[in-house]
């Protein structure tokens, strides 16, 4: 795959989310390499407080994701074109988000809880236990119509997640 800087002469702000183990950092990091965007994870705005607690097997409340989705945003907003990875569970997470960059581009990685609990399990050092994937998925409100959300469902390899991924936003935003 070949770094364009298109995505930059668009301005083409990106969320790839979904829930914990859907491949947000590897789809995500994967359009930004292409595109020749920045790109942040997620992970890294998260609090230490935050991260013991999922280490503890908590889920995530609310008001424990409001300042991650604060800074998330404002990384998203100092940014002309970039990519990021968030959960965004929620539409209330979304607009949370969208207060900040109201043209970003949300793609929404969906796969069955069974393939996704199979690969939170492979994973290797990451804070966030597969015994809350449960969690992640009650609390999901996967985006209605008019969010206008790319879902892409992450069944087969990663590769082939990226470049459909990449088929659709070509879509969204000609030229890139």
């Amino acid at each position: 795959m070949t770094t364009s800087p298109a995505g930059r002469r668009h301005g083409l702000r990106v969320v790839v989310m979904g829930v914990s183990g859907s491949g947000k950092t590897t789809v995500g990091g994967g359009i930004a390499a292409a595109l020749g965007l920045p790109f942040a994870d997620a992970d890294d705005f998260h609090s230490p407080a935050n991260i013991a607690k999922m280490r503890a097997g908590q889920p995530l409340s609310d008001e424990d994701r409001l300042p991650w989705l604060e800074a998330i945003g404002t990384w998203l907003e100092e940014r002309k074109a970039a990519v990021v990875t968030c959960s965004a569970l929620k539409h209330s997470h979304r607009d949370r988000l969208r207060r900040h960059c109201p043209d970003a581009v949300f793609v929404f990685l969906s796969g069955p809880p069974e393939l996704i609990a199979r690969r939170q399990a492979a994973r290797q050092g990451h804070f966030m236990p597969a015994s809350l994937a449960g969690s992640q998925f009650a609390t999901l409100e996967p985006p209605e119509a008019e969010e206008g959300a790319i879902t892409l469902d992450v069944s087969g390899p990663p590769e082939a997640v990226l470049e459909r991924g990449l088929t659709a936003l070509r879509k969204v935003v000609p030229g890139i």
